[in-house]
């Protein structure tokens, strides 16, 4: 996704936004958001609940970003080892801080790894947002390969395990409004019927198919432009990149209020490996 909205590591564009993030040194998104993606407090537990019932010993998060998912899954399962894997250093920091000063520490590890070279077997899976890794570059502009990526995490558990497999997915169909702030794709994504076939016929058996609500699209967008939103309040208007951070902030809002709420959507789905 190109200005579409970020997740995991990067729901297919983190920096697609425009390109003042890569000009400017803008607060990082986890002083705005809980999680990388539009997801709540509440779901967010439901998720992690999921997988510690299992009791796994394991737990991988691909895209793990700033590993707050992963570190709530963990406090649930006392007798796990995590490990989140990410490209990006500055949320890896962020996560090892945020590890150490939970206790954490000696039992999850964060470390800058590419998913498609991880090798060994996992009693559970995280995954949201991070599909792109599988497939072709996001500047090809070519649909999400759910398939590839499915086949790939089926790869890395053990039969039984269990996967939270998060990503994006048209709510309603595309409209031109939407698709324009994004790939200009009508078959950039499935629909989460569509999701579900992907898994079921990659080696899972889907106990719950869940989507993002209105609401935890909303939250996810407004922490999203927040720091630019703070950038403009601690810059003086006629510093030389505030046009271009107000002109981001405008096709940020407008993007999403006139273009892809409602039609764009987030699927988290949890499957059991067969």
């Amino acid at each position: 996704m190109r200005p579409a909205p970020a997740c995991g590591s990067g729901f297919r564009g983190d920096s697609g936004r425009g390109n003042v993030g890569i000009m400017l040194q803008l607060p990082p998104l986890y002083q705005d958001l809980t999680f990388l993606s539009p997801l709540s407090d509440e779901r967010a537990a439901a998720l992690a609940r999921f997988i510690a019932d299992a009791q796994p010993a394991t737990v991988l998060d691909i895209g793990c970003g700033w590993g707050e998912l992963l570190m709530q899954t963990m406090a649930r399962t006392p007798q796990a080892m995590g490990l989140g894997v990410d490209l990006e250093p500055e949320r890896l920091v962020e996560a090892r801080r945020r590890a150490a000063t939970r206790g954490l520490e000696g039992r999850v590890s964060f470390e800058a790894r590419d998913a498609r070279h991880l090798e060994g077997t996992f009693d559970a899976v995280i995954c949201i947002g991070a599909s792109q890794v599988w497939g072709l570059p996001v500047e090809a502009a070519q649909p999400l390969d759910y398939a590839a990526a499915l086949a790939a995490l089926r790869g890395l558990m053990r039969p039984g395990g269990r996967l939270v497999y998060g990503e994006a997915m048209w709510s309603s169909a595309p409209t031109p409004a939407a698709t324009s702030v994004l790939s200009g794709r009508d078959d950039e994504y499935l629909q989460v019927e569509g999701m579900v076939c992907v898994a079921q016929a990659h080696g899972f058996t889907v106990t719950a198919a869940q989507v993002a609500s209105l609401e935890e699209w909303d939250d996810f967008e407004a922490g999203f432009v927040g720091r630019l939103e703070r950038w403009l309040q601690t810059h003086p208007a006629d510093h030389p990149e505030a046009v271009a951070v107000r002109e981001q902030l405008q096709d940020q809002r407008e993007g999403y209020l006139k273009g892809y709420r409602g039609v764009l959507g987030m699927a988290y789905l949890t499957l059991v490996a067969v």
